[in-house]
């Protein structure tokens, strides 16, 4: 049936776009628990820096088990360990020996999923540990499908208290809470086509700056809203599919931001999945960032006209600059048979200032590159 026919296709075919790629398939069973256990090893490797510079290295092994319990429930726990070394800018690009740095994470994630006809609920609990910064967080999340299948809603929320101590002392004992919700909806349109809408907001309050950066002062609030649009569309002569995304994001610091995305998922002899991918990422910069420009009585890393002791905004930090930024991606999975797969991934992230959408990009910023390196192993039982 051609993606421009009107008829409604039949609840077995709401798989049809979605099964190539992840994402959108598991809102379209929002009423199913999954047929068999597994357990997933993934294994990540991460490394970013500048010309002629390294600076952060990640490497980021997790295990993750899913069990079917009995008819109507499932459960879901990740275990995570980071292993975080390099250098950190104190800021731009400025980087003393005496920023090198060590810090391990480790991190828990447990789900519960109840399904009912045509429906689920999945409660949530995590908890993250560093030396420096301690977070726990709680979530829930509701999804509905209608008699066909065809149309599945979403409504989540999620609740994180944060606790910040930094080895320097420049704070004691901070707290940072936020409060996310989520509503979407997936929309089969033929055999060819899913398309979904999802709309968030976030509000949170406390501690966001950063306590290793000097003169980085933000506010003690922040609100932030998404919008976010996927379309996966399969493309019969190839036996493939192709998912274009698009995302939108704001918040109260002033930064907005764009976010292009593009997969091809080409499925090849000896259950074997090719996925190149494409992503385009524009931002402003946040009211309060201030460029490598520095005050010439004070020096670095002080902005023109700073006033030691002020309690002003301001931050150093190029995250919080205006930049654009291009990710190119390849993943291949494979099928080794019934019980066991495995799969690949290699991203390459390279980020420039004059990338920015229409321009005016923040001056004086070096470039910025990161490849991130992912492995996994999946056996189903």
């Amino acid at each position: 049936m051609a993606a421009t026919e009107s008829r409604a296709p039949t609840g077995g075919a709401i798989l049809a776009a979605a099964l190539l790629l992840p994402g959108l398939a598991p809102l379209a069973q929002a009423d199913e628990p999954p047929e068999r256990n597994a357990v997933d090893v993934k294994f990540m490797s991460y490394e970013d820096g500048q010309p002629g510079l390294s600076r952060i290295r990640v490497h980021s092994p997790t295990v993750s088990f899913t069990n079917r319990l009995g008819e109507h429930w499932a459960s879901n726990l990740t275990l995570v360990h980071d292993d975080v070394s390099g250098a950190s800018p104190r800021w731009h690009s400025d980087i003393s020996s005496a920023s090198h740095m060590h810090d391990e994470r480790e991190a828990v994630d447990l789900q519960a999923t109840r399904y009912f006809q045509r429906a689920s609920v999945t409660l949530g609990a995590s908890s993250s540990n560093e030396h420096d910064y301690r977070s726990k967080g709680l979530s829930v999340l509701g999804k509905w499908s209608t008699d066909d299948n065809n149309t599945t809603l979403s409504l989540g929320t999620s609740v994180s208290n944060d606790r910040i101590n930094p080895v320097n002392n420049v704070v004691q004992d901070e707290r940072k809470r936020t409060a996310s919700w989520i509503a979407g909806v997936t929309q089969v349109l033929s055999t060819e086509d899913v398309l979904q809408l999802n709309v968030g907001y976030t509000g949170g309050h406390g501690y966001f700056s950063d306590p290793y950066k000097l003169v980085d002062n933000r506010p003690r609030s922040r609100d932030e809203t998404t919008l976010s649009v996927g379309w996966n569309h399969y493309l019969d002569p190839f036996q493939a599919a192709l998912h274009t995304s698009y995302r939108y994001y704001s918040n109260t610091w002033g930064v907005r931001s764009h976010t292009l995305g593009l997969e091809w998922a080409q499925p090849l002899p000896n259950n074997l999945t090719l996925t190149p991918s494409l992503r385009y990422y524009t931002q402003s910069a946040a009211s309060f960032y201030y460029g490598p420009t520095y005050d010439p009585a004070l020096g670095a890393p002080f902005p023109v006209g700073y006033t030691l002791g002020s309690t002003a905004y301001s931050s150093p930090d190029q995250r919080l600059s205006a930049f654009g930024a291009l990710t190119v991606g390849l993943k291949l999975d494979y099928r080794i048979d019934r019980d066991w797969s495995v799969n690949a991934s290699l991203d390459r992230y390279e980020q420039r200032s004059s990338w920015r959408l229409g321009g005016g990009g923040s001056a004086g910023l070096a470039a910025f590159h990161a490849n991130i390196l992912q492995l996994g192993l999946r056996w189903q039982y």
